[in-house]
């Protein structure tokens, strides 16, 4: 599987990289990235904005919420949280989902981690969550992405996002910030660069770099993240 690089090293919006990845699919099938973006909140297909984000810190503290097409919770991001797209032309979440978990825990336990797969989607370090993931069938591939918490600032977190009372506790917390934690906390010198040369020599054997008119074609795809429609969802 090829590393999908781009032409500069530029922070781009959230939503740019969900179409990356829509791209990726369509064009090339298969590849893997990583990636970093400023404060954004990034909830799931099917979730009730109101309900999961907390609208007025997120624009008192210019928070950006996108919506993506995959299913799961709510997430939020920041320039120490990295984001993995794994694209792949298996199909079956049975299947797919499983193995990247795998891999990806594997990769932390060679860094030092504790790292084992909890539950459909998570990885967690100490019984805390480090990782979540999701799925999204796209008609030529399957494409997996998850967060990876290196370094969050987790008041920023826990301020912006606001899940039910009853999801907690299905995990025995009362907060969100007391199920998540940065990979800092248990391998302090762990740099994120080194995190994401791991995934790269656990995932990739070669590279592909886009073009500036695969990244015109990427902005086209982003238009549809963008709409305020789509963002908004059911929410009345």
């Amino acid at each position: 599987m090829d590393y999908i690089s781009l032409p500069d090293e530029q922070t781009r919006p959230l939503s740019f990289y969900l179409a990356m990845e829509e791209y990726v699919a369509g064009v090339y099938g298969s590849g893997f990235f990583v990636w970093q973006v400023d404060p954004t909140v990034i909830i799931g297909r099917n979730q009730d904005l109101e309900t999961e984000v907390n609208m007025p810190f997120c624009r008192e503290h210019s928070i950006r919420v996108v919506r993506r097409k995959s299913g799961g919770g709510c997430v939020y991001a920041d320039k120490g949280n990295l984001m993995v797209s794994y694209i792949t032309p298996e199909r079956g979440v049975d299947s797919v989902f499983p193995l990247f978990l795998r891999r990806l825990s594997s990769v932390l336990q060679g860094l030092g981690a504790n790292a084992f797969v909890s539950g459909h989607n998570d990885v967690l370090v100490g019984g805390r969550k480090v990782s979540g993931s999701a799925f999204f069938v796209h008609p030529s591939s399957s494409i997996v992405h998850c967060t990876l918490m290196h370094s969050v600032d987790l008041d920023m977190l826990q301020s912006a996002i606001t899940p039910p009372a009853a999801k907690l506790a299905r995990h025995s917390v009362q907060s969100v910030r007391q199920r998540v934690a940065n990979l800092t906390e248990f391998l302090p010198d762990l740099k994120a660069g080194d995190l994401k040369d791991a995934l790269k020599d656990a995932f990739c054997s070669g590279e592909r770099a886009l073009t500036m008119a695969d990244i015109d074609a990427i902005e086209e795809l982003e238009k549809s993240y963008d709409e305020p429609s789509f963002i908004l969802g059911k929410a009345p």
